[in-house]
């Protein structure tokens, strides 16, 4: 199998531009946040642009597509429910679907909730997920079209996953969202060494990205519904998690 180039750097203020290249040259931007931030890391790497993957179709992750598309020809993937949303698509994929990129399987996952059509894009043979707004560092996306219970069975999806698997994400959200799991969690070590470690990343001018499974299913809040003691804080015993994820999301908004 070929060798996977992945790079990641800032777009807009808080967006996370991702390029994924494969041995072959093949080359593969995840949403299209700023057309110009985009052909910037395309030059920089020295890489020729073949496809845009969408994630959803929120235009600070579709606003680069149609310019590069005509600088480059790229075609454009991304969810069938939201198609008519999604600028420049020239091909929808569902839940199930698969694709290649260069010599990668690349499958699909509907992860709905922040958006009606979300998807995550999962490379199983490398072990790396494109998850969009569904899952941040430490966070996870506003449910904005769908349901609480439903953004929990998205995440849930991602959970599933294997545990070493990098996870890619759209936003760099991940101080405020480290602070906000220690609000909730406050004995969690390990997510307090997180904060720490991120806030230097940040302040050294990187990025918190990728972060691994593993990790967040340990130190992301939003992952971690069934911890006891975030049940007492919250004053909620026996119900369904997802209802317990639902009242962080709802705290987490009016942070």
């Amino acid at each position: 199998m070929s060798a996977l180039e992945i790079h990641a750097f800032l777009c807009r203020k808080d967006n996370i531009g991702v390029l994924v290249h494969c041995e072959d040259g093949t080359t593969a931007s995840i949403d299209a946040p700023d057309a110009d931030a985009i052909s910037a890391a395309l030059q920089e790497k020295g890489w020729s642009l073949s496809h845009i993957l969408v994630t959803h179709h929120h235009g600070d992750h579709t606003a680069g597509n149609l310019e590069l598309k005509a600088k480059t020809g790229c075609r454009i993937i991304g969810p069938q429910t939201e198609a008519a949303r999604i600028p420049g698509i020239d091909v929808s994929v569902d839940d199930g679907d698969s694709f290649t990129l260069g010599a990668h399987r690349v499958e699909v996952i509907g992860t709905p909730g922040h958006t009606m059509g979300h998807v995550t894009y999962f490379m199983p043979g490398e072990r790396v997920a494109f998850v969009g707004d569904t899952l941040f560092v430490m966070g996870c996306g506003r449910v904005l079209e769908g349901n609480n219970e439903m953004m929990w069975h998205s995440l849930c999806r991602i959970a599933s996953l294997p545990a070493e698997t990098r996870l890619y994400c759209g936003h760099e959200y991940s101080l405020a969202n480290a602070r906000f799991g220690l609000s909730v969690e406050p004995d969690n070590a390990m997510l307090r060494n997180r904060l720490e470690n991120a806030e230097q990343t940040v302040a050294a001018g990187r990025l918190n990205v990728p972060t691994v499974l593993d990790c967040e299913l340990q130190t992301n809040v939003f992952l971690r519904p069934h911890n006891l003691g975030t049940r007492r804080r919250l004053g909620m015993g026996a119900v369904a998690d997802w209802r317990v994820f639902g009242e962080l999301r709802d705290r987490k908004n009016k942070a």
